[in-house]
């Protein structure tokens, strides 16, 4: 059974920076599409990062936005996602935070396999509980 916990999240001021991390259980080979997404009150569930790894090649391809909606580098001048596969753990380095970042963050995985295609463009079947990250001014 895949299980996602987030930590990281907390309250900053305006320019702060904060990690976010996701410890991902349950799966026999590590994911290779992994993501983050946000959420505030009153408003759609918006796609922040995507990283998806070519499980042939180990190429990297990384979307900073929500690419079903055609925003693929919205947030990369500020966000950073990694995956680290020993640990287990996927990050989300936020920087120069404002407060339109107030939000409940969200990991998600998918089963292994696809292209990065599938990774950015179908639903995430799996999620953790979120981490709240605060902006304030």
């Amino acid at each position: 059974q895949v299980q996602l916990v987030e930590s990281g999240g907390g309250s900053v001021q305006v320019g702060g920076s904060l990690r976010l991390s996701c410890e991902v259980s349950g799966y026999t080979d590590s994911p290779n599409c992994v993501g983050w997404f946000r959420q505030s009150p009153g408003k759609e569930r918006e796609g922040v990062a995507i990283l998806y790894t070519n499980i042939y090649t180990g190429e990297n391809e990384t979307y900073y936005g929500d690419p079903g909606k055609g925003r693929f580098s919205m947030f990369r001048d500020r966000f950073s996602i990694s995956q680290d596969y020993a640990k287990n753990m996927v990050y989300l380095e936020l920087s120069s935070l404002k407060p339109d970042d107030t939000a409940t963050y969200y990991c998600a995985t998918k089963d292994r396999g696809g292209n990065s295609y599938t990774c950015s463009r179908n639903p995430f079947p799996y999620w953790g509980q979120g981490t709240q990250v605060t902006v304030s001014s």
